[in-house]
């Protein structure tokens, strides 16, 4: 009596056909009838689905992940756009002020208009400001040594950084403007070209709008610039 062939579940390791199949990935040609028979696990019910189907929802899954990461790019791409469009006019926007008082009141336009950024402040050092016929005008103010130490506390040793600011540092530090109830929010910067020059504030009364865990690079830059030209403005004449 002839022995019965046995059943290769019990006989062929799954992992072994897998690595087999691998190594064969020709095994199915001329075989596509049994490629019509397999079963495999549905990734979104219960049971089985042909494995022509699974690999059409593989493939369409695939396509969306695809579609959605490109969608991000773009929007990527359109928001880097914008944000050097709205930064190239703040930059042309402070070049073309005639001296620190309009240079300081063209921050704070530009910063309100093109970034929604309600509420900022130019502290200078005193030699910025000794040769200036007048006091200077709001957002700019003189450095006096009670705001200094309280700035650079702020900054805690960093050059810029975004952090709380009480309603009590809101009205030392923004004098010029009505101080919130609550804390609100800033990004704050150093002010330097060789030697310490001051700091820019850029505040607002959400105290969410600058969080510590964003980026600074924007405001050092446009700290680096206002340094060069509040230097400029400031450098005495020559005959």
């Amino acid at each position: 009596m002839p022995r019965s062939a046995p059943e290769p579940r019990k006989t062929l390791d799954p992992d072994r056909v897998a690595e087999w199949l691998a190594r064969h990935p020709e095994f199915f040609v001329g075989r596509e009838g049994l490629l019509q028979q397999l079963k495999v696990p549905h990734p979104e019910a219960r049971g089985a689905t042909s494995l022509l189907e699974r690999l059409v929802h593989d493939l369409r899954h695939r396509a969306e992940q695809a579609e959605w990461r490109l969608e991000q790019l773009l929007e990527s791409a359109r928001h880097n756009e914008a944000q050097y469009r709205r930064t190239r006019e703040l930059v042309l926007g402070l070049l073309e002020a005639e001296d620190n008082d309009a240079l300081g009141q063209a921050l704070a336009t530009q910063m309100a208009e093109r970034f929604q950024i309600p509420t900022v402040a130019l502290w200078c050092e005193p030699s910025l400001t000794d040769r200036e016929p007048r006091p200077p005008q709001p957002p700019r103010q003189v450095l006096d040594d009670h705001a200094r130490a309280r700035l650079s506390a702020l900054l805690d040793g960093r050059t810029s950084r975004c952090t709380r600011l009480t309603p009590t540092d809101w009205a030392q530090l923004l004098p010029h403007t009505d101080a919130p109830r609550q804390s609100g929010s800033c990004a704050l910067s150093r002010l330097a070209l060789g030697e310490p020059l001051g700091y820019l504030i850029l505040a607002s009364p959400d105290p969410d709008h600058f969080r510590a865990s964003m980026d600074t690079l924007f405001t050092e830059y446009l700290s680096d610039v206002l340094a060069r030209l509040l230097t400029l403005r400031s450098a005495p004449l020559h005959g």
